[in-house]
Order: structure tokens, then C-alpha cells, then sequence
């Protein structure tokens, strides 16, 4: 779905719903059911950010174009959300070690002992016993 907003800011639930074609009481189910969380300013009032809409997007894509029911856009979402998660933490994991490998690899560059692996004594096998037939 193409983008439809031109510039940043908060829009008002009348702006959202004319911009994507949608009832506004669509969008007071989506905040109902948990799909969306719009802001709300002092006068109670709900202001979408530029994230709500693309969130927006996403959820009536999955409607419109897959017929994905709103059970079904909760469970993608979620998913989506801890998939991101993973991702996060898959790259905070990634740069620790690049980090570390960074660290041992300028540890042996500087003569330091430490190895990158530690290397353990060679240890000669154990002569076997011959077996009398």
C-alpha cells in the first residue's frame, strides 16, 4: 500500500480515517483490540504519529489485501514485534562478539600471551597393550 502522508506530525482520528478510507469507528476497534495505541492529549483526544501509520498500513493491508481477520492481524503482530526483538538482540549478540574478537585480536597483535583460543600442551597418546590371541 503506498504511503499516503506528505509530511511528520499527529494526526487527529477524522484525518486518519479519511486518509485511508476507514470509518473512524475502525479505528476505535483497532485501539480497542490492541492493534493500535494512538497518543492521547489532555483533552482526551487520539493523535496518530507517523508510526501509528505504518502500523496502520500493515494491519489494513492484512485485512484488505490477504482477508486476514482481526484475531488473525493480532497474532502477526505479536510475532512481528518478538521477531524484531530477536533481531535486536541477535545484533547486540553479534557486536559483543565482533567486540571481543576485536579485543583478543589486538591482545595477540601486542605480544600479549593471552591467545585468541587457548591452546592447551599436546598430550602424546597412551601406548595400547598388545592383546594375546
Amino acid at each position: 500500500m503506498p504511503t499516503k502522508r506528505k509530511s511528520k506530525g499527529a494526526y487527529m482520528i477524522s484525518a486518519v480515517a479519511e486518509m485511508y478510507e476507514i470509518h473512524p469507528q475502525t479505528l476505535r476497534l483497532y485501539e480497542r483490540e490492541g492493534l493500535l495505541k494512538p497518543s492521547r492529549t489532555e483533552g482526551n483526544t487520539r493523535l496518530y504519529t507517523d508510526e501509528d501509520l505504518e502500523r496502520l498500513e500493515f494491519i489494513l493491508n492484512l485485512a484488505r489485501d490477504l482477508g486476514v481477520n482481526i484475531a488473525g492481524i493480532a497474532i502477526i503482530l505479536q510475532m512481528r514485534e518478538r521477531m524484531e526483538e530477536m533481531n535486536r538482540q541477535m545484533q547486540s549478540f553479534v557486536e559483543y562478539v565482533r567486540s571481543e574478537m576485536l579485543t583478543r585480536f589486538q591482545a595477540a597483535a601486542s605480544g600479549s600471551s593471552a591467545a585468541i583460543v587457548p591452546i592447551r600442551k599436546p598430550v602424546a597418546p597412551r601406548p595400547t597393550p598388545a592383546r594375546k590371541p
